[in-house]
């Protein structure tokens, strides 16, 4: 594999944890609380099996400082949200409070999305009910499964960033 590709496999034993590859950088990681599907629906907590360019992503500049990566990075304002309401115009992008349909806030008291890097899973080619917000981002205590997102701890994700950017694929086998 190139090292412009992170790899994330299955772990054995438990369907919501996995592994994650970037050339000789190996790491845990959590994933879906339903594991993985190629047939991904919104809220279904699965991650999508498929091979996802990042995007661009988020950070919180009060809490990380500076990071060394070649991907972009916007800082989190307070009322950023993203749209998960599927009949929405917004459905599945970036929207600012106040806003009324279903969302999730970007700048979160639990620190998930400290750095948070957006992977195109229904962006570029957006379809109603195939799933919102599947990001790359941070941990939570003991590895618990995310919503369908992709997940590493803050030390790994440090280690990860300098070799990510634009175009960078993340692949869920």
């Amino acid at each position: 594999m190139r090292p412009s590709t992170i790899v994330v496999r299955p772990a054995p034993g438990k369907k919501s944890r996995a592994i994650v590859r970037l050339g000789a950088i190996t790491v845990p990681a959590a994933i879906g609380r339903s594991g993985r599907t190629i047939m991904k629906r919104e809220g279904d907590g699965a991650t999508p099996i498929a091979s996802m360019k990042l995007i661009s992503g988020f950070r919180r500049g009060e809490r990380n400082g500076r990071l060394a990566t070649g991907l972009a990075l916007r800082r989190i304002c307070a009322d950023m949200l993203w749209c998960d309401q599927p009949d929405n115009a917004s459905y599945n992008s970036l929207v600012r409070a106040p806003f009324g349909p279903s969302h999730e806030e970007m700048r979160r008291s639990d620190g998930l999305y400290d750095i948070c890097l957006v992977m195109d899973w229904n962006i570029s080619s957006r379809a109603r009910n195939r799933g919102s917000a599947i990001f790359f981002h941070l941990i939570r205590p003991g590895y618990e499964p995310t919503a369908g997102c992709v997940a590493v701890s803050l030390r790994d994700m440090r280690r990860l960033l300098p070799h990510l950017r634009k175009g960078t694929i993340v692949r869920v086998l």
